[in-house]
C-alpha cells in the first residue's frame, strides 16, 4: 500500500492545484464557522449539492447560530428541514444545538473528541468540522474518497465490511497533507464528486491517471468494491383527510420509524397493497369511523411511490368528507384545513397537499 514517512501526502499537490481551478463556489467554503459547515455537513449527508444549497442557505438565515437553533421549537426546526428525508438529520441537529448551548455556552466546541461527542456526529463530519474550522489533522472519509482511493491502489477489499473501512480509513490517514488537511479533505472530495465519477471517470484528463493502479489495469469501473446490497422492502400506507367543514385531523409520529416528528394524515398501514372495499374491512378502518357519518368519499385516491434506502413506501391518500367526528379522532390533532402548511409533513404528504388539495381548494 503506502506509508507517508515524511508527511508529505504523494497525491495532495496534483489535486489541490485541481481543486482550486475546478471547485465548486459554495457559501460553506468561503467561512471557517464551525457551526455553517457542521449544518452544511449534515444537510449534505443524505443530500445533493443542487438540492442542498437552498435548503442550507434558508436554515441559515432562520437559524444563524448555535443559540438561534437551541431555542427554537422542534416544530419549526423540522418545518425548515421538510423535503431534505432522513429527519433524524434534523432532530440530532436540535439536540447538539441544545447541548451546546448549555455545556459551551452556545460556543462550538474545538476538539475532535469534543466534537465526536456531539449527536449525530460521526468520525466523517468530525474529521470535516475539525480539519475545515480548526486546520487540525483528520481524514474525511466520504463515499467519493472510497472511489478514488480503491482506484488509485486497485484495492479490492468491500469497503462496506469491518476490514475495507478499518484499511480506508487508515490509508487516508496516511495520505493526509498535514500541513492543509481542510483544503487537502476538500479537493480529495470534490475530485470524486466531479472527476472520479462513478460511471465513466475523466481519466483522459486526470492529473493522477499516472499513479492510478485501476487506469492502469483499464478497470476503473470495476472499482470501489461492495459485499452486501440492502434488501428494500415495500410498505403500504393508505391516509385519510378527514374534513368535517374546515377542520382536518393529522397527529405527529413517534416511536423509531421513519419521518419520527413529522405530521400525516390518519394513517391505516397494511400488509399489501389494498383497494378501499378491502381496507374499509379492516379493524384500523372500523375503529377509525367508529360513529362516524360519511358524505362522501373520493373513492380514487392520489397514489404516489417514495423510496427510502431500505423501504419503499406505496401510499394512497383518500380525501374524506363527514358530517360530525367520532371518539376515535379524539386521538388526533384537530386543525384549521388552511393552517396544514404549517405544519412539518414527509415529502408523500408535502405532494398530495400540492397535487390534490390546492385543485380541490381552487375549485371550491
Amino acid at each position: 500500500m503506502y506509508e507517508n514517512k515524511d508527511n508529505d501526502s504523494p497525491i495532495a499537490p496534483e489535486l489541490i492545484q485541481w481543486y482550486r481551478i475546478h471547485k465548486r463556489d459554495l457559501p460553506w467554503r468561503h467561512t471557517a464557522d464551525p457551526y455553517r459547515i457542521w449544518i452544511s455537513e449534515i444537510i449534505l449527508q443524505q443530500t445533493r449539492v443542487a438540492q442542498g444549497l437552498d435548503y442550507y442557505i434558508r436554515f441559515i438565515s432562520r437559524f444563524p447560530d448555535i443559540v438561534s437553533l437551541a431555542e427554537a421549537d422542534n416544530d419549526e426546526v423540522m418545518k425548515y428541514w421538510q423535503g431534505l428525508g432522513y429527519y433524524s438529520r434534523a432532530r440530532n441537529l436540535h439536540a447538539a444545538a441544545r447541548f451546546m448551548a448549555e455545556k459551551y455556552a452556545g460556543r462550538f466546541p474545538k476538539t475532535y473528541k469534543e466534537v465526536l461527542g456531539l449527536k449525530g456526529i460521526g468520525e466523517y463530519t468530525a474529521a470535516a468540522i475539525c480539519s475545515f474550522s480548526y486546520g487540525l489533522p483528520y481524514a474525511t472519509v466520504d463515499g467519493n474518497v472510497y472511489r478514488v482511493l480503491s482506484r488509485l491502489f486497485a484495492i479490492d477489499t468491500p469497503i462496506d465490511s469491518t476490514q475495507g473501512k478499518k484499511l480506508f480509513s487508515g490509508l487516508a490517514n496516511e495520505l493526509l497533507d498535514r500541513k492543509n488537511p481542510g483544503e487537502y479533505n476538500q479537493a480529495l472530495m470534490e475530485f470524486g464528486a466531479l472527476h472520479c465519477l462513478p460511471r465513466s471517470p475523466k481519466c483522459n484528463e486526470c492529473p493522477l491517471s499516472g499513479k492510478c493502479l485501476a487506469y492502469a489495469e483499464g478497470q476503473t469501473e470495476k472499482y470501489p468494491l461492495k459485499q452486501t446490497k440492502a434488501i428494500v422492502k415495500p410498505r403500504y400506507f393508505n391516509y385519510f383527510h378527514i374534513i368535517l367543514e374546515d377542520k382536518t385531523w393529522i397527529h405527529r409520529r413517534n416511536g423509531n420509524d421513519i419521518w419520527r416528528n413529522l405530521y400525516e394524515f390518519p394513517l391505516i398501514e397494511t400488509d399489501r397493497e389494498m383497494n378501499l372495499d378491502e381496507i374499509q374491512k379492516t379493524p384500523g378502518y372500523k375503529e377509525l369511523f367508529t360513529g362516524i357519518n360519511t358524505l362522501y368519499i373520493q373513492s380514487i385516491p392520489y397514489v404516489c411511490r417514495h423510496v427510502l434506502s431500505h423501504r419503499i413506501i406505496n401510499a394512497k391518500f383518500y380525501t374524506i368528507y363527514i358530517s360530525c367526528s367520532g371518539e376515535h379522532l379524539d386521538a388526533y390533532k384537530c386543525i384549521e384545513n388552511s393552517s396544514i402548511g404549517d405544519y412539518a409533513v414527509a415529502r408523500l404528504t408535502e405532494s398530495y397537499l400540492e397535487k390534490v388539495w390546492q385543485d380541490i381548494l381552487s375549485k371550491k
